[in-house]
């Protein structure tokens, strides 16, 4: 209970006098296939500073995946931590990579995402543009689907997200991704003509 207590306060202080009482703290639990690890509850709670401490200490857990198929990254995406999930990013950028459930990446969600106003849709597109430029290779992974980040955003109309997406592609030099095919056999200009989305 004092760990969860010191996650919500988001008190570095308090973290290290209970490692001092006991130095398995972080640990306890996190022996398990699928663990939630203190790294979670504080990446979902959106404490950065206890977050990062822990992240510091324990950076395998930063890749681990919870019962529900998600990392850290993914919870404070998910919970609309961006600061959180930014400061993680900073420690290992390789994190924008890690494949949660459904073998959505945090590029691959963040692609996906519509905001619910202008501020969260700007800020989401900022951390497109971010992902990117911090983790070039992440533009390559694919779902259990076969879906590139391009594929998710056309799915999910998020046309603000493909312009991103595909400015990226041409700067790189990586067009070709566009004719990546999902596991239905369906590019991403399949997919614009199914969805009638003449943008595209």
């Amino acid at each position: 209970m004092a760990l969860q207590e010191a996650i919500a306060a988001d008190d570095v202080n308090q973290l290290y006098r209970l490692i001092k009482g006991d130095v398995y703290l972080l640990d306890h639990g996190s022996e398990v296939p699928f663990p939630d690890t203190p790294l979670h509850d504080a990446a979902s709670k959106g404490k950065t500073r206890v977050a990062m401490e822990i992240a510091i200490l324990k950076a395998s857990f930063a890749q681990k995946l919870n019962r529900g198929g998600y990392s850290p990254m993914h919870l404070a995406l998910q919970n609309k931590h961006y600061h959180t999930m930014r400061a993680l990013m900073t420690l290992d950028p390789k994190l924008v990579r890690v494949h949660g459930r459904g073998g959505i990446t945090p590029l691959h969600f963040v692609a996906g995402e519509i905001g619910g106003n202008e501020q969260e849709s700007v800020e989401l597109l900022e951390l497109l543009a971010e992902f990117l430029s911090t983790c070039k290779s992440s533009i390559e992974d694919l779902t259990n689907q076969c879906e590139t980040a391009v594929h998710i955003a056309i799915r999910t109309g998020n046309i603000e997200a493909f312009k991103v997406l595909f400015g990226w592609l041409k700067l790189v030099n990586l067009t070709e991704i566009l004719d990546w095919k999902d596991q239905y056999g369906d590019t991403v200009l399949h997919i614009a003509a199914s969805e009638r989305q003449p943008e595209l």
